[in-house]
């Protein structure tokens, strides 16, 4: 009688068998790998008062400066477009909720305002100009000739009118 095969159609003593060699050969290529520290410690005697001086430690960074840089200033930008979302958004809702008694009461002082600044105006724009009445004491004539030229080409005319005094 044959073993019972293993899912991929391997028996189990072969399947067993692989087993053991994958296993030996990845524990050969552990023990093959370069030692490195990964934990320090300090032996120095600490003072009996005051602070404990500091331990000087290796700078092995993961990251390049430029590169945590570029990610700080993104994640800034990126706060502070969502900040101005934000308040758009708000903004938005206001608008969104706005009666006509709300528009007519906000809008009030302003259209008060230009009100008094026309009637201002107005009266510096009346005071300004003098009536004047003008009396002429000899006849007035005045001659006018009109000189009209008009010039076709194609589909585009032109006419043009001089006024001679």
């Amino acid at each position: 009688m044959d073993p019972q095969p293993t899912q991929h159609g391997m028996p189990v003593p072969d399947a067993a068998a692989e087993a053991r060699r994958l296993i030996r050969d990845w524990a050969q290529a552990e023990s093959q790998k370069p030692e490195f520290q990964t934990s320090f410690r300090d032996d120095t005697p600490l003072p009996r008062y005051g602070d404990t001086p500091p331990v000087p430690q290796d700078d092995r960074r993961i990251v390049p400066a430029w590169a945590a840089g570029i990610a700080v200033a993104s994640i800034g930008v990126g706060a502070g477009i969502t900040g101005i979302g934000c308040g758009a958004w708000l903004v938005l809702q206001g608008l969104a909720s706005v009666t006509l008694y709300g528009v007519l009461a906000a809008t009030l002082p302003f259209a008060a305002l230009a009100m008094v600044a026309t009637a201002i105006g107005g009266a510096i724009s009346r005071a300004r100009t003098a009536s004047t009445t003008h009396i002429y004491k000899a006849p007035v004539t005045k001659h006018t000739a009109i000189t009209a030229s008009s010039t076709t080409r194609g589909m585009f005319s032109r006419t043009r009118n001089e006024l001679n005094s």
